[in-house]
C-alpha cells in the first residue's frame, strides 16, 4: 500500500507547521489550499475548524474528523532575566520537556529556544531520586539579557512547539512531534481525495479539520451541531502496544504496520461498526479491534452525543511515544486508514439505516 507523492508532501508540510490548540490556523491554509481540488466548497467556521464538502448533496450527511490541533506550551511569564515560564496546552508530559528544543512562534516570526533547567551536578541528592518533574523548575531560554530584550522578540501568551520535523525511521514509519493528530487531519482529507475520484459518492461528505480536540473535544462539538450528519467518523491516533513499556492488559494488542484500528463499544454505533469491518474484509484490507467500553477521549465521544445523537464510528491510527517529540506511526498504515474509510464512504447511501434493532 503507497502513498502517492503529493499525499505525502500534504502530510510533511502540516507536520512541519504549528497548529498548537487555538492556534490552528497555519495548518489550517494548508488545508483550504490542499482541499481545493477535490471540494465542491470549503468553510471555516468562526471557531476554526475547516469543513471540506463533497458528494452527493442530497444523500445523508457524513461527517469525518481529524483534529489538527496539537499539544504545546504558552508563554506565561518572563523574568527580569529574560528567561520564560510557560504554562501547558493540552497532556505535556513534564518528564520529557527537559532539554527539549523548541520554536515560540511568534508576530515576529519563529523563536528558536530550549528548556533548561538545574544541572544535574547542582542537584542535591533528593532533587536527583525524585523523578517528579515541576514545570516551574523549567525555563525556555532564547539567548537574550533580560526582560526587555526578551518581551522585544515575545508575547505573554505566544504559542510553543517542540521542534518541528518528519523523521523517517526504518522503511515504513515517520517520527513526529505533532504526528497527535495531524496524521487524523490527513486520513480524512485524503479519504474524501480518494472518494470524489472514485465518482461513486451517493452521500455528502464533510471532512472536518477539527480545532481544540486536545482541550476538550471542543471543535468537533461546534461543527457537528452546525453540520447535522447522520453519521460521524473520528480519526485519532492510539497507543501501539508493541514495545517494551507498554502493556496489552491494559490497552490491548496494537501493532504499527498492523493497520487500521476499528473502535468496539459504547461510543461506537453497531451497524457502523459492521459496515466498517464488512468493507474491511471485502476490500481485504488489514484492520485491528481495539475496545472502546466508553466514551473515548476522541472527536467521536463529543460528535456521538451531539443535537440528538449521531451513528458514530472511530478508526484509530496505531502510535508510539504518544504526546513526546518523537511519535511514531506507519505510512501503511495511514494509508489503509484512508482507503478504508473511503470505501466505507461508498457504502453509504440514502437506503442506510443506522439505527441499532
Amino acid at each position: 500500500m503507497s502513498m502517492k507523492s503529493e499525499s505525502y508532501e500534504f502530510l510533511r508540510q502540516i507536520e512541519e507547521t504549528p497548529s498548537v490548540s487555538g492556534f490552528e490556523q497555519p495548518v489550517a491554509r494548508i488545508v483550504r489550499k490542499r482541499m481545493a481540488k477535490w471540494a465542491q466548497k470549503i468553510e471555516t467556521d468562526v471557531h476554526g475548524n475547516v469543513i471540506v464538502m463533497a458528494g452527493e448533496k442530497k444523500g445523508p450527511r457524513v461527517m469525518l474528523a481529524g483534529h489538527m490541533d496539537q499539544i504545546g506550551l504558552m508563554v506565561n511569564y518572563v523574568n527580569d532575566d529574560g528567561y520564560i515560564y510557560f504554562d501547558a496546552v493540552g497532556g505535556i508530559d513534564n518528564t520529557v520537556l527537559p532539554g527539549s528544543n523548541l520554536t515560540i512562534h511568534t508576530n515576529n516570526g519563529p523563536i528558536p529556544g530550549i528548556i533548561g533547567r538545574k544541572p544535574i551536578h547542582l542537584m542535591k541528592p533528593e532533587e536527583r531520586n525524585q523523578g517528579k518533574v515541576e514545570r516551574t523548575d523549567l525555563w525556555i531560554d532564547i539567548g537574550t539579557k533580560n526582560k526587555k530584550e526578551t518581551l522585544e522578540l515575545v508575547q505573554i501568551g505566544d504559542p510553543v512547539t517542540y521542534k518541528l520535523g518528519v523523521t523517517k525511521i526504518g522503511k515504513d514509519f515517520i517520527a513526529s512531534p505533532g504526528l497527535d493528530n495531524k496524521v487524523g487531519t490527513w486520513v480524512v482529507m485524503e479519504a474524501l481525495r480518494i472518494a470524489v475520484e472514485s465518482k461513486k459518492l451517493k452521500c455528502a461528505v464533510y471532512s472536518v479539520a477539527t480545532v481544540q480536540e486536545e482541550i476538550g473535544l471542543r471543535g468537533a462539538q461546534t461543527s457537528c451541531y452546525g453540520i447535522d450528519p447522520l453519521v460521524g467518523i473520528a480519526v485519532d491516533v492510539t497507543h501501539a502496544t508493541d514495545n517494551p513499556g507498554a502493556d496489552k492488559k491494559v490497552a490491548g494488542d496494537v501493532k504499527l504496520g498492523g493497520g487500521a484500528v476499528v473502535e468496539r463499544g459504547a461510543n461506537i454505533n453497531p451497524v457502523l461498526f459492521e459496515l466498517i469491518t464488512d468493507v474491511a474484509a471485502k476490500k481485504k484490507l488489514p484492520i485491528q479491534i481495539a475496545a472502546a467500553p466508553r466514551g473515548t477521549g476522541t472527536d467521536a465521544n463529543a460528535m456521538q452525543i451531539t443535537r440528538a445523537g449521531v451513528a458514530t464510528g472511530l478508526i484509530s491510527i496505531p502510535n508510539r511515544y504518544m504526546h513526546t517529540q518523537v511519535e511514531l506511526c506507519s505510512l501503511s498504515d495511514l494509508q489503509a486508514c484512508a482507503e478504508l474509510l473511503a470505501e466505507t464512504l461508498l457504502r453509504i447511501d440514502g437506503k442506510a439505516s443506522f439505527i441499532p434493532e
